[in-house]
């Protein structure tokens, strides 16, 4: 090897020893010099109402990224998971405003419906041998329509007039409301807690049981683990059930914390998720989905787009922020990493 290589900083022990370091901790270190600088720039920022602010912004898009997470596993993606959440919101709100049914048959539906949409993708997934981006895009268009029909593409609210010219006869309880509106303690917001509780069950799932050992084996190589007798396909399916069952979650928190049936509130959902589950790659040199990783990706975009609200950034800029984190862990996780063995 020529001097001139052997002797470059990349080359160098240290240099190896910093660049491992850089990959393995760069972007927990940048959560927290984006946070002492937002501090630094408007102190109301580290204010304990804004950090829950923050956290329950981002609660319902790392649901949605968890889901990914599980699909992005086995090998496979899941980009039905915006209109998954979408429709959940939607069904809630119908079951409730239009039907007058109460909160448990409007969450029960919700998440079957969630479920529903999981045992489709995972049929023409496992079953038809469609690619799985092709199949959860067409998933995504069906679900986006089905949402629409039974209210004529109108958004639900209480006491709406329907399509055949009758007022809506229910409204939305104070028990479903409180799921996105309640604060435990008066400070930490429910949504939160549920984040946190799913977080740590994904967590969980995919680092301490034989299932999310599987779910890895395959995503790394799906005819190995075929061929070491694992049930491949069965697990390939639980993976996006799960995904759309998580979605349908994040949909109905959205319901209870808009009190409305929003036909527009599902949009942007699925790119959030997808940036997040893409970032935690790059968390801790991963370099496979897992659960810690996606959760800080999401909480660092969040804590972006936050900062730069109080701060009175042009909302046009917030896109540009997010595909700049994204593009960075990208950098770290596939440009950078192999270099550093």
């Amino acid at each position: 090897m020529p001097d001139s290589i052997a002797s470059t900083p990349a080359h160098t022990p240290l240099g190896q020893t910093l660049l491992r370091l850089a990959i393995h901790y760069g972007l927990l270190l940048v959560l927290a010099l984006v946070v002492v600088l937002f501090a630094v720039l408007e102190p109301a920022f580290l204010r304990v109402g804004n950090l829950f602010i923050i956290l329950q912004s981002v609660s319902i898009v790392a649901l949605l990224a968890l889901g990914v997470t599980l699909t992005m596993a086995v090998g496979g993606l899941d980009l039905s998971i915006g209109a998954v959440a979408a429709m959940s919101l939607m069904c809630a709100s119908y079951v409730m405003v239009v039907l007058g049914w109460g909160p448990l048959p409007a969450v029960l539906i919700s998440l079957g419906a969630g479920a529903l949409v999981g045992v489709l993708n995972g049929f023409l997934i496992v079953r038809m041998g469609v690619p799985d981006i092709l199949a959860t895009l067409g998933s995504m268009f069906l679900v986006i329509g089905v949402q629409l029909i039974p209210t004529g593409g109108r958004s639900i609210a209480v006491g709406m007039t329907l399509p055949n010219g009758d007022e809506a006869i229910g409204s939305f309880s104070s028990a479903f409301l409180a799921l996105g509106r309640a604060r435990l303690w008066d400070t930490v917001p429910v949504p939160v807690l549920v984040m946190a509780v799913i977080a740590v069950l994904v967590w969980a799932f995919l680092e301490r049981t034989r299932f999310g050992r599987v779910l890895y084996a395959i995503g790394g190589n799906e005819r190995a683990a075929r061929l070491a007798g694992a049930p491949v396909q069965r697990y390939k399916f639980l993976a996006y059930v799960l995904s759309a069952v998580l979605a349908a979650l994040g949909g109905l928190l959205l319901a209870a914390r808009l009190g409305r049936g929003d036909v527009s509130s599902g949009n942007g959902l699925v790119l959030d998720a997808l940036g997040a589950a893409l970032i935690g790659f790059a968390v801790l040199g991963a370099r496979k989905p897992n659960a810690f990783g996606t959760l800080v990706g999401a909480l660092l975009v969040a804590t972006l787009l936050n900062g730069l609200t109080m701060l009175n950034a042009p909302y046009y800029a917030q896109d540009f922020v997010k595909g700049a984190v994204l593009v960075l862990a990208l950098m770290f996780t596939f440009g950078l990493a192999p270099r550093a063995r």
